[in-house]
């Protein structure tokens, strides 16, 4: 299993992630997501005591990774039992390198003492060579100054003699810059001030930022709370300051996927500024709307997922099909999800002035492609990848996405007196639900189905593997919570996909390939995701009528804080049998689903208390 990043720490410009033995694994600059000038590889720290010396990657190291209550700040113990030593270290390691206009320096204070007690510069996978850090198992350092090409860099604080008892500080910080005199300029102030001064205005900071609203918990323990603020300034970390949204920046997942998830997906974005739209965040969803109206196409549609600085990302899904035909490599419901977000932002908070710039040139070139983009025999969109990227279709979440896009349209074309263009969008918006009923909707089974698709006979076909993201068909407002037809298909899911072992939680689909643990299919149709797991909690407090019915959803919030890291970090996935976290971690969609069902909790506990 790869190495989890249990602690990111990030401003918008900075991101940097520690592993769960406390090893710096990721340097992300200058933007979220894009550059990682570490590649994934662990920073190494280590420490000598009186004639031995042992990394933090030494498995007898027993640790406590978490943070200070409500900051980015880190509040880590380590402890080593051959060592007899104890270590607190919201640190960071390095030394000096550039390259470009990228530039980090290390600095050190021990005591009232700035500067380093010892340093290495030397070549790393060259003839051989493992890099510098070796040279600091015997305790001392080679102090050779400068080396060029594959190089790595190893320094040293010496704290002196400690009594037993008694306590040592050290301080190492990182200064991540585009140039020298920058560079100097942030050193020289750290100097002047301190680095505990930047310590406490930062852990201020992000206090104040996380507590800005007076919220309410209603009967959600404290560790649901502590989640919640934990998992608004998690999402925060992955957040670009140019707008875009990373669905995560864990290097390791590049072993098993050849890529990462250092990209944005549209759509993955979309509902996590939604999220953070409810808990009353403003400046980061117009961000993330800004960046939209920059990378939208000339024909309306979001391309399947972009880098930090808004430029297209690699993509598996081919511009012509098995024929050769030209195809849309799109995942339609993207495009949909963005006008949704666009509008649910607008209706919170009636920015109108906002709008203005991006009516025409976002919001009705986006709608006119989901209105023209429709197969004129089923009133439903045209063909595209589905949400797991994984196959091509007509999907139920697909079309959910789309009908509320269109109704977002609709609804910002009214606003501006566009009516016979809102009837438009949304007379197409109910072909696609009459569509939805009759082709999608099983009545043998009872519920709605995952998808249709042609077959190569050119035939329609209907996919039945049951599937959690059916709950966009309710979700998006294409029908109520308590439909019929969506409280059959919403069982059907928890039946089905609820993993029947001791960790429970619910998998994304029957026999689900990705990172597959168990064949046990009957019993672990898949692992269980954080995120399939809270949608059946959120439709749970959609279609609850009285506080009895709140209580499967107040569970779930509680299990999902229970399978946290000790830090509050969510992974995608849960191995099914220990509830180890799988693939990456952090993952964003994970925190802002985490804070989308608190808030929906504690307003339906509110509404049906009154």
């Amino acid at each position: 299993m790869a190495d989890v990043r249990d602690l990111p720490i990030g401003n918008g410009s900075l991101l940097v992630n520690f592993d769960r033995n406390y090893q710096l694994r990721d340097i992300y600059y200058p933007r979220v997501g894009q550059e990682n000038h570490t590649s994934g590889e662990p920073c190494r720290f280590g420490i000598w005591v009186e004639g031995r010396f042992t990394w933090l990657d030494d498995p007898a190291w027993s640790r406590n990774l978490v943070y200070l209550p409500d900051t980015l700040v880190t509040n880590v113990t380590l402890r080593h039992p051959d060592l007899t030593v104890r270590m607190y270290y919201p640190a960071v390691k390095g030394l000096v390198a550039y390259k470009g206009q990228r530039c980090f320096a290390a600095c050190g204070q021990v005591g009232g003492r700035f500067g380093l007690d010892g340093y290495a510069c030397g070549k790393k996978d060259v003839g051989g060579a493992q890099g510098t850090w070796r040279d600091a198992e015997d305790g001392e350092l080679g102090n050779n100054p400068i080396e060029q090409g594959s190089v790595d860099m190893t320094l040293a604080l010496k704290l002196g003699r400690i009594a037993q008892g008694q306590e040592g500080t050290a301080y190492q910080w990182l200064i991540a810059a585009r140039n020298f005199a920058d560079m100097q300029t942030v050193a020289d102030v750290v100097t002047l001030r301190g680095p505990e001064a930047f310590l406490v205005r930062t852990r201020s900071y992000w206090t104040a930022w996380v507590n800005k609203e007076e919220r309410e918990f209603a009967d959600l323990s404290p560790q649901v709370a502590d989640l919640f603020r934990r998992s608004l300034l998690v999402v925060r970390t992955q957040i670009d300051s140019g707008g875009a949204v990373l669905a995560a920046n864990d290097a390791d997942i590049v072993k098993f996927a050849r890529d990462t998830y250092s990209y944005m997906w549209p759509r993955d974005a979309a509902l996590a500024v939604y999220a953070m739209d409810q808990a009353g965040y403003v400046d980061v969803p117009r961000r993330f709307f800004e960046l939209c109206a920059r990378i939208v196409t000339r024909e309306g549609y979001f391309r399947h997922k972009y880098t930090p600085a808004g430029d297209p990302g690699s993509s598996w899904h081919p511009w012509v099909d098995a024929a050769g035909k030209p195809q849309y490599p799109i995942q339609e419901d993207e495009s949909g999800l963005v006008l949704f977000a666009l509008w649910q932002h607008y209706d919170r908070h009636r920015d109108f002035e906002f709008f203005k710039a991006y009516y025409r040139p976002l919001i009705i070139l986006v709608g006119d492609f989901l209105a023209s983009y429709i197969d004129p025999l089923t009133g439903l969109p045209q063909p595209s990848y589905d949400l797991w990227e994984e196959r091509r279709g007509v999907m139920s979440f697909t079309v959910a996405a789309v009908w509320a896009g269109l109704r977002a349209a609709a609804n910002f074309a009214a606003l501006y007196g566009e009516t016979a263009l809102a009837d438009r969008y949304r007379g197409v918006a109910d072909g696609i639900k009459q569509g939805t009923l009759k082709f999608l909707f099983d009545p043998e089974l009872n519920r709605f189905v995952r998808r249709i698709y042609a077959q190569p006979d050119g035939t329609t076909a209907r996919d039945l593997t049951i599937d959690s993201s059916v709950y966009g068909l309710w979700y998006f407002g294409m029908f109520p919570a308590d439909d019929p037809q969506v409280v059959s298909t919403m069982k059907a899911v928890y039946d089905r996909l609820w993993c029947k072992t001791e960790v429970g939680g619910i998998a994304r689909y029957e026999n689900d390939w990705y990172y597959q643990v168990s064949q046990d299919i009957a019993n672990v149709p898949g692992n269980p995701w954080f995120i399939c797991t809270m949608w059946y909690g959120q439709w749970l407090v959609s279609q609850a009528r009285s506080l009895d019915d709140l209580k499967k959803a107040h569970d779930i919030l509680e299990w999902v804080a229970g399978a946290a890291l000790p830090s509050g970090v969510l992974s995608e996935q849960l191995d099914p049998y220990t509830k180890a976290p799988i693939s990456v971690s952090p993952l964003t969609w994970s925190h802002a689903t985490v804070v989308s069902l608190v808030n929906e909790y504690v307003r339906k506990r509110k509404a049906l208390a009154a």
